[in-house]
């Protein structure tokens, strides 16, 4: 029996969208044969119970080394159910299922599960649903994870409310590996990130999360020689072994063993491998900084494999790193190679046998120099990332040379912030409109290489073919975007992809609705920085109307919001009253809240009387991104500063508000007066003028040619005023945080 009920209905209906009665919308849309009209409640649920037989397998198939038991994915779950629905179920082993719980178990094999290919897959799942509650039966643990997935969406799309249809799913991916490809090489993602990212893509059923690590500045016929050797070039892995030492310069923008370790053991826990990718022998510029007499001439950033050195240099990395890699297949990149195809092979394949030799892994590279007749080729056990028809065609080279080829055609390339030919977000409405010639009702999926002729593509069911994993890449460096955005280029590309690498059909008009309606809800993440709020107005402190309560020196800032969002503070009243706290870098306000994201105004009535470093001060921190006078007002974001031409005037009483609006950020400064009023001494801010708004850019180079223009998108920080190492003194009047980017 096929695994996905589309590949056994007639080709017709494969081509086209499923009949509703036979699938549930979700991301991907799963098979569904109904059994009855009733639903299931899931608050009805006492409990979740692993079969006790199982408790302790792992899926030893796909491409994790660090497989998670089913009892361990069953703690996840059980943490999911509470993040996404408020649903608290109790965990527990038995033999069987009970009543009013869901059980998670095992089949007696994969057979019963095929991929598009006709292969036993160990990522299938049966959902049984009925009054008694929920049977979960994967082909392994991690068929089982999927099948939680499909709970959380439907129960978050239920009709009747956190609620599933009687009836059963037996579902099962098309492709073994679907996902992204991320450029940490040129801008650097702290592993907060990585980790919720992989949350994200959990959700829509997706399974690896490349990670590119080291990286250029395009480097052919545009600098000399020395201003190469400085150019930007980041290698991303931090070692402290002797024989890698200054490789790597800049270990506060790398990853540690343990962080490394921490990511991949978070990711696998949602079901997603990382695979990790050091480039060479091009864009290898970070090494041949390091080791100079290695580069080529003619392109330094190019590695001279003819050198001696060179490939016993590239073996000594991996022989530190590979020992760090969880996975069954490592990338080395072997992109954009220029230098020529027999020394190109030589190095591949070398490389291969290493790495085999030294950990059993297999290897994959980027296609470069296609297989021909008069070369000693690059070996067929190395895996094939195609990404561009100019570079290979991944059928006629590859496939039908007996290649293994992972699809990334540039159709759905981003570059982060500009590009002169990619996009940057996803082209996910191409999963939805491709040529119906060619992809058979206009959708795609992984075995379409070529979305204009398909004499190009291999059939659906071609085992030549791993699945499809889409770039996103940073060329323009670290200050062209905040880390954010790398998950607004990809917010709705991630579920449109999942949904056809998994081998579901959803239309383009049920996209949108379906994925507005998850995505809040999505657990093990806060991409968004949303936070709850009751109304528009997310927190408000009014510094000058004093405390609630003090104990053990803290004062308590009440939030005038409603949202119970409460400050603290050890900062004085500001003498002669009226004027709000006394900020220093002796005394500090803190909040509960670390960031706000997207659309939003933060605004604050301040005083600066004094700067103890005119170009390094910090007027509020969050945990994304700092308010700064350099003098000039900055936002430092994922390691950038963002100035305007604007500053904060010492000694009189402003608002500066900051804004975010979609993909833009803005500040304004208005100067204020002061009145006293006929009851006393109480002083009252009023507006003096309407104060002037500017943006904060970003600057990309382009290959040290011109420059770029671009708008970025960096969230409020919001967790503390003053402090040590703020830098400034002052009076502080009042801080308010709105939805709104007015």
């Amino acid at each position: 029996m096929k695994a996905h009920l589309s590949w056994i209905l007639p080709a017709a209906t494969w081509l086209g969208v499923v009949p509703i009665e036979s699938r549930l919308v979700g991301i991907p849309t799963v098979p569904f044969q109904a059994a009855g009209e009733g639903q299931l409640a899931l608050g009805s649920l006492k409990s979740i119970i692993v079969d006790t037989r199982f408790d302790d397998a792992r899926d030893e198939q796909g491409e994790t080394l660090i497989p998670p038991t089913l009892h361990e994915f069953a703690e996840v779950f059980a943490a999911d159910l509470k993040d996404a629905l408020d649903l608290e179920l109790q965990l527990s082993n038995a033999t069987d299922a009970g009543q009013g719980a869901i059980f998670l178990t095992l089949g007696e094999s994969t057979d019963e599960y095929l991929d598009a290919a006709g292969a036993p897959t160990s990522e299938g799942y049966t959902l049984s649903v009925s009054a008694d509650g929920i049977t979960l039966r994967g082909a392994s643990p991690l068929g089982v994870w999927w099948g939680t997935r499909t709970i959380l969406q439907q129960a978050i799309l239920g009709k009747a409310g956190a609620s599933l249809p009687y009836g059963e799913v037996h579902d099962a991916p098309g492709w073994a590996t679907r996902g992204m490809m991320l450029d940490a090489g040129r801008h650097y993602y702290p592993p907060e990130f990585i980790t919720e990212i992989c949350a994200y893509m959990s959700f829509f059923k997706q399974n690896m999360l490349h990670l590119h690590l080291s990286d250029n500045f395009n480097v052919a016929g545009h600098y000399s020689r020395d201003f190469a050797l400085h150019l930007f070039a980041r290698f991303r892995l931090w070692s402290d072994a002797e024989t890698l030492a200054g490789l790597n310069k800049y270990r506060n923008e790398s990853y540690t063993r343990a962080q490394f370790e921490h990511m991949q053991t978070a990711c696998a826990a949602r079901g997603v491998t990382i695979l990790p990718e050091i480039e060479a022998p091009g864009h290898a510029l970070a090494i041949v900084q390091w080791k100079p007499e290695l580069g080529l001439a003619s392109d330094l950033s190019l590695l001279n494999i003819s050198h001696p050195a060179t490939i016993p240099t590239m073996q000594a990395i991996w022989a530190e790193f590979l020992p760090w890699f969880h996975c069954k297949t490592v990338h080395i990149g072997a992109d954009e190679y220029t230098a020529g195809a027999a020394e190109y092979n030589r190095f591949v394949n070398a490389m291969s046998a290493f790495i085999a030799a030294q950990s059993g892994k297999a290897m994959r590279i980027w296609g470069t120099f296609p297989p021909k007749p008069e070369y000693d080729n690059v070996h067929e056990n190395v895996s094939i990332q195609h990404w561009a028809f100019f570079e290979d065609n991944p059928l006629r080279d590859y496939i039908q040379n007996n290649y293994t080829v992972l699809n990334s055609d540039d159709s759905y390339y981003v570059v982060a912030k500009w590009s002169a030919s990619y996009p940057q977000s996803v082209d996910f409405r191409r999963t939805f409109h491709g040529n119906p010639a060619v992809s058979g009702g206009g959708l795609w999926y992984p075995h379409i290489f070529d979305q204009k002729d398909a004499s190009n593509n291999p059939p659906s069911n071609s085992s030549k073919v791993l699945g499809s994993v889409a770039p996103l890449w940073n060329d323009y460096g670290q200050n062209a975007s905040v880390v954010s955005e790398a998950y607004y280029a990809w917010r709705e590309g991630i579920p449109a992809l999942g949904d056809k690498q998994w081998g579901g059909d959803l239309a383009e008009s049920e996209f949108a609705s379906v994925l507005n309606a998850l995505r809040s809800k999505i657990p093990g993440q806060n991409l968004e920085r949303s936070v709850t709020s009751k109304s528009s107005k997310i927190l408000e402190y009014d510094f000058k109307a004093g405390a609630t309560n003090t104990a053990e020196g803290q004062t308590q800032l009440d939030d005038l919001s409603g949202n119970g969002y409460h400050a603290s503070t050890d900062c004085p009243s500001s003498a002669g009253g009226g004027g709000g706290l006394a900020i220093s870098s002796d005394c500090v306000v803190k909040t509960p809240l670390s960031s706000k994201g997207r659309n939003y105004t933060l605004s604050l009535d301040l005083k600066v009387d004094k700067l103890a470093s005119p170009t390094n001060t910090t007027l509020l921190s969050g945990g994304d991104s700092v308010l700064m006078l350099t003098p000039h007002i900055t936002l430092f974001a994922s390691g950038s500063y963002y100035r305007l031409n604007s500053t904060v005037p010492l000694g009189s009483w402003v608002n500066l508000s900051i804004t975010g609006k979609g993909r833009q950020t803005f500040a304004t400064v208005k100067t204020l007066g002061r009145k006293r009023q006929d009851r006393g001494a109480e002083l009252q801010l009023r507006n003096d003028d309407d104060g002037k708004r500017e943006e904060f850019l970003a600057i990309l180079g382009v290959l040290g040619q011109f420059h770029v223009w671009a708008p970025v998108a960096i969230e409020a920080p919001l967790a503390q005023i003053g402090g040590e190492g703020s830098g400034w003194t002052g009076q502080l009047g009042s801080m308010t945080l709105t939805s709104e980017a007015l």
